[in-house]
């Protein structure tokens, strides 16, 4: 027989009233990820209940009105968490945001939020929220590009598959894991199902679903072109797609993943170069912070693409 499992608790019972808040966002960065939250410290109350069931982490929240945050500084003192969440607020309208979209939810309705990228929900009313932990990995098996689904309301009436999947993703609690209804791979096919159901291929904007994925591909090599070894690997997982669908974008857009990469790297390098604050920063230590570390290679690399030495172009400032 296996070992029922016991959900994890966190409550702001455990602590004084004036402690609550600062123990609640440490809390969720414990259960979830590393966030911020404000709130009322005058009578803030919070319950978090968290249990795994196979891959998918279960998670349910009950808590006092606030605002919370994924922000860079939270992801980047993370611990790597590569996950997506589908939650739904149960008994209050919320709003959530990501990637440029804002969404007013109704009660009841479910959205879809990655971890590797900043968001916000506000939850004026308080929540009290189920939670699924989706594994990146497990998220890209069911659907080809999740990026372009984030912060998109799945409603309980609305037509379509949107529904089923919020009737089934309602019902799912922490307790199920000591004593799940069906075996836990059986529940998670039908959870990916039903989530790529309700989040079909947009084949008829694909030409603007390739360009606003390679816009924030280049956003990603800016922030990483300083790693020598960066691959399309890498930035495909940071954007949660498929290695496959990054580089359909970029043969799209006309170019190439290695040469996208490397136009950043010059052109990053060449406003360097020009920059009098880095004068005295040597031109193989500017090639080193643009992923170059090679400094004849950064010559000639910059000679092809720019028309000029690494020299050459410090004079022209």
């Amino acid at each position: 027989m296996t070992t029922p499992i016991e959900p994890r608790r966190w409550s702001t019972d455990a602590v004084p009233a004036q402690q609550r808040l600062d123990y609640w966002v440490g809390a969720i960065t414990e259960g979830f990820l590393a966030m911020d939250a404000s709130g009322s410290r005058q009578d803030f109350f919070g319950e978090l209940r968290c249990a795994p069931l196979g891959s998918v982490g279960v998670n349910w929240v009950q808590a006092a009105p606030q605002q919370v945050w994924r922000t860079p500084r939270g992801i980047a003192r993370g611990r790597g968490e590569q996950f997506f969440y589908l939650l739904g607020n149960m008994e209050a309208p919320w709003t959530v945001a990501q990637d440029g979209r804002e969404a007013l939810m109704r009660p009841g309705a479910f959205a879809l939020v990655d971890s590797r990228r900043p968001y916000r929900f506000g939850f004026d009313r308080g929540p009290t929220t189920v939670s699924l932990e989706l594994p990146l990995n497990w998220v890209t098996h069911w659907l080809a590009e999740p990026e372009m689904h984030t912060a998109r309301p799945f409603c309980p009436d609305a037509p379509g598959w949107g529904a089923a999947l919020v009737a089934f993703a309602r019902e799912w609690r922490p307790d199920m894991a000591s004593a799940p209804p069906l075996p836990a791979q059986l529940l998670e096919d039908q959870l990916g199902a039903l989530l790529s159901l309700a989040c079909p291929s947009q084949v008829p904007h694909r030409a603007a679903t390739s360009a606003a994925l390679v816009n924030r591909a280049r956003t990603v090599l800016r922030e990483r072109l300083a790693e020598p070894g960066l691959t399309a690997t890498d930035v495909a997982a940071c954007l949660g797609c498929s290695v496959r669908s990054l580089h359909r974008a970029m043969g799209s857009a006309g170019t190439t993943f290695a040469q996208t990469l490397m136009a950043e790297r010059m052109t990053t390098a060449r406003l360097m170069l020009a920059n009098p604050a880095l004068r005295q920063v040597s031109a193989a230590e500017i090639g080193r912070r643009v992923g170059l570390l090679d400094p004849s290679h950064f010559s000639r690399t910059c000679r092809r693409l720019l028309g000029h030495t690494p020299s050459a172009l410090r004079d022209q400032r």
